[in-house]
């Protein structure tokens, strides 16, 4: 039986519109094959929705959030806010609301190579040959979201880092429960030799791991994890990790797969799961359909497989991609001699879904 699947595209700025109309495509495709209905609608984000109303987040933008099933977004960003540090408003400052009020305390990015990629990898291909594990960032607590502020004439200035056991406990857990469905092997990176952040993380790692015996529970500094992700990435299962530790670790990790323009995300929490490329808004691509959309079609793959339980629609969207990398139907970040383009590799996707 087919079913119904609500869900809110936020395209956002830069390439954004460009990459989600491909995954939207491949979406279709995928509901037409398994006899699914969908039903979506676009909302305003970013610095189009500052430009637009004032507000990177509006409200009526949160509103068909928290009534769609998943969102499927895009990117935010623009160099005018960037360039201006003095802007009162910013683009992220809607991204980071959106964690916030969906409730969206864990982002998770899958690590994965492509064999046909390896050799763009900046390792060695023995060395990441293979490699397959899954980030789990924290997102609504830590240093992002302290006290901040400016003392001493502007002189001096402070980001408070705060965690409560409810915040640790709640993404932990999480980290468990993927650990059991992968390899059974739970990475848990902090900085507990300096930071009582950190060492109140684990503290409560101690505490919940000996309810998952079958998983092995290693404890890792933050600065070992950066550089085993560099020496021996195919060390790794499921890591978990607070949230600037997180950013900074899930950005070294996806580029040892040769391009960031090829792993999705999902951020899930209390309300709707938000699904977005883990990569920035590119403005310098805008428009010149040349951006890779696979990112954003496996951001929906991880839709269909995390929102809605389809494992066999996620499935056929891997493979399709799978196979698009191996026949070279690329964008010119993967193949500098035959490129094609953003809507091209999004039609030579939705062919082979819809031929299978």
């Amino acid at each position: 039986m087919g079913k119904t699947l609500n869900i809110a595209v936020l395209a956002g700025d830069g390439i954004g519109p460009e990459i989600i109309e491909q995954a939207l495509k491949v979406t279709k495709a995928v509901c037409n094959k398994f006899g699914h209905e969908l039903k979506y609608k676009k909302a305003l984000t970013g610095a189009c929705a500052i430009d637009a109303v004032g507000d990177p987040y509006p409200e009526e933008t949160h509103q068909l959030c928290m009534e769609s099933d998943a969102v499927l977004f895009g990117a935010i960003g623009d160099p005018k806010y960037d360039n201006d540090p003095t802007a009162k408003v910013r683009p992220e400052q809607g991204l980071l609301r959106m964690r916030k009020q969906l409730g969206l305390y864990a982002n998770l990015r899958p690590v994965e190579t492509f064999e046909s990629l390896l050799h763009k990898s900046p390792l060695r291909k023995d060395l990441v040959e293979g490699a397959n594990f899954m980030c789990i960032r924290e997102l609504t607590g830590g240093i992002y979201f302290g006290e901040k502020g400016r003392e001493d004439n502007g002189n001096t200035a402070f980001d408070n880092c705060v965690y409560t056991r409810e915040e640790i406990e709640r993404i932990l857990k999480l980290g468990f429960e993927y650990a059991m469905e992968r390899n059974k092997k739970l990475t848990i990176v902090d900085k507990a030799n300096v930071l009582e952040t950190s060492r109140l993380w684990r503290q409560i790692g101690q505490e919940m791991a000996p309810k998952y015996p079958e998983v092995e529970t290693e404890f890792m500094f933050v600065d070992n994890a950066a550089m085993r992700i560099i020496q021996w990435p195919k060390s790794f299962d499921v890591m978990v990790t607070e949230n600037m530790f997180g950013d900074i670790l899930t950005d070294e990790a996806s580029v040892i797969t040769g391009s960031l323009g090829l792993l999705p995300s999902a951020s899930i929490g209390l309300h709707t799961s938000v699904f977005e490329p883990i990569h920035g808004s590119y403005p310098q691509a805008a428009g010149k359909n040349i951006a890779n959309p696979i990112a954003t079609v496996l951001s929906a793959a991880m839709m269909f497989e995390y929102a809605f339980d389809m494992k066999e629609e996620g499935a056929l969207i891997r493979e399709a991609v799978t196979q698009s990398m191996e026949k070279g139907i690329v964008t010119e970040d993967i193949s500098k001699e035959n490129p094609h383009s953003t809507s091209e590799v999004g039609d030579w996707l939705v062919d082979y879904i819809s031929s299978k």
